[in-house]
């Protein structure tokens, strides 16, 4: 059996570590770091595509090929699966480990990623933009606590004994799938990867992975990472006939600023929740919606905020803006800020380039935005605020649920009673009170509607990947 997941976003530590990290504890980075691996990965091996083609891989901050990495096609997405169902056969070694065993295979490569830490951020940053102090300081951390949660999970995903009508024993058993094919995007490479490794391998299955073609390089490595620590894991770019599709799709969430937040903290906060890893998040809070009585000052303080956002070299720690990840982001992104011009949204600052070269943005905000707008319905995906006007609560919780996604949402407000009236009206996979974008491995992330179905991270994670048979056995009785 083959199941696909799919995921296109977001995500990390706590808030705090991302915007007051200390500069003095991140080791000095290589803005040049030498590329290890470029080939496929598939049973154990590195190896060519087999139509022998490449592509390149672009480094966003300055348009210049990095290298070439090898495209893979139907042919060796065929030898993967086939890799990987073997390893996978009831006589296999991988099927028949110890479920504890797993996780210390696990553990061991969250070791190995922390040991290579500084090396897998200098390299996250080159291919994908995102500020170095961000890659080090953030994805990396999430990254090896996601393995080691899962680790801690592989021998506890028990099934349960059921007491049933007449003389029998029922028991439930969680069993692996099988072969999964996964999918992981570009905005969090390394940090997607585990969000879908974890919990897969914990469980007992084996893996058919693509990576993204922007950003292959980090995942390729973990690959390598694997392998020095023992793993039966194949992996490999392509795509296969999919069956039980658990999907994240992305959303357009509601960020809701209520006239009694605080209004220091929910501005930055509200920065925060949109210009993160440069607007590239599912989750990211791009229909901030603030209270009429407090609309003026709030737009004219996230003004404020977004005109002193450091936009500029990765590699240089103090940047907390890199660039879009390449050419068609940076247009699609340069197209949706001038349809809110046209549309008639106030351009209140940025909208324009951000350097000569490399796919830097103006981080942007529009005010005077209204529900019906493209740039109020569509998703970005790039550093545009933008800011709508409510007046009651039940207003803005239907025009909050008033779009296909529902991925997550967030309120800020110092009265729990209307955070939980608010929340709890909201039709999202996640909310937020007084906080945005907190993430942790045992917490399940996942959308309403349009946002995907199924759950990753948390115990809920496991689910993807496991069936639960149930086994009855007729108990004898003694006759009297």
């Amino acid at each position: 059996m083959l199941r696909i997941v799919f995921s296109r976003t977001l995500p990390r530590l706590n808030r705090l570590s991302a915007c007051h990290y200390s500069a003095a504890a991140i080791p000095a980075p290589s803005t040049q770091p030498e590329v290890h691996y470029n080939k496929l990965f598939i049973n154990n091996q590195w190896q060519d595509a087999a139509s022998g083609k490449t592509f390149p891989t672009i480094n966003p901050a300055t348009g210049e090929v990095i290298c070439e990495v090898a495209e893979a096609n139907e042919a060796d997405v065929d030898k993967a699966v086939k890799a990987a169902r073997n390893a996978f056969k009831l006589g296999s070694s991988w099927r028949r480990m110890d479920a504890s065993q797993r996780g210390l295979l696990l553990n061991r490569l969250a070791d190995a990623i922390e040991r290579d830490a500084a090396y897998l951020a200098e390299l996250e940053t080159l291919d994908n933009g995102k500020p170095y102090t961000v890659s080090y300081s953030v994805d990396l951390p999430n990254v090896v606590k996601c393995f080691r949660y899962y680790a801690g999970w592989a021998d506890k995903w028990e099934g349960k004994t059921i007491p049933i009508d007449g003389d029998y024993f029922c028991y439930t058993r969680h069993e692996p799938i099988g072969v999964c094919g996964q999918i992981i995007p570009w905005n969090f490479p390394l940090l997607m990867q585990a969000w879908k490794l974890g919990p897969a391998l914990a469980t007992g299955n084996t893996v058919v992975m693509k990576v993204a073609e922007q950003t292959p390089l980090t995942a390729l490595y973990v690959a390598s990472l694997i392998k020095e620590v023992g793993h039966l894991i194949q992996q490999a770019s392509g795509s296969s006939n999919l069956k039980k599709v658990t999907l994240e799709l992305g959303g357009k969430s509601p960020n809701i600023i209520l006239s009694d937040a605080n209004m220091e903290d929910a501005v930055e906060q509200s920065h925060f929740a949109l210009f993160f890893n440069q607007g590239q998040c599912c989750c990211a809070g791009s229909r901030t919606y603030v209270q009429a009585d407090i609309y003026d000052e709030f737009v004219e303080r996230s003004v404020e905020r977004a005109k002193r956002r450091v936009v500029g070299n990765p590699f240089d720690l103090n940047t907390e803006q890199g660039p879009q990840v390449d050419q068609e982001q940076f247009s699609k992104i340069l197209g949706y800020i001038s349809t809110g011009k046209r549309e008639g949204a106030k351009l209140m600052c940025g909208g324009g380039v951000a350097a000569d070269r490399g796919y830097f943005i103006q981080p942007t905000v529009f005010g005077d935005v209204q529900d019906n707008m493209t740039i109020a319905r569509e998703e970005i995906f790039g550093p545009v605020m933008q800011i709508l006007k409510f007046k009651t609560l039940e207003e803005v919780v239907e025009r909050a649920n008033d779009t296909k996604y529902g991925l997550a949402a967030a309120v800020f407000t110092k009265d729990i009673d209307k955070a939980h009236y608010v929340s709890n009206g909201l039709r999202a996979g996640t909310v937020w009170i007084n906080c945005y974008d907190v993430f942790g491995a045992q917490a399940p992330f996942g959308g309403y509607k349009a946002s995907g179905n199924g759950r990753e991270l948390g115990e809920y994670g496991l689910d993807n990947y496991t069936e639960v048979k149930t086994v009855t056995i007729k108990v004898p009785q003694k006759n009297s």
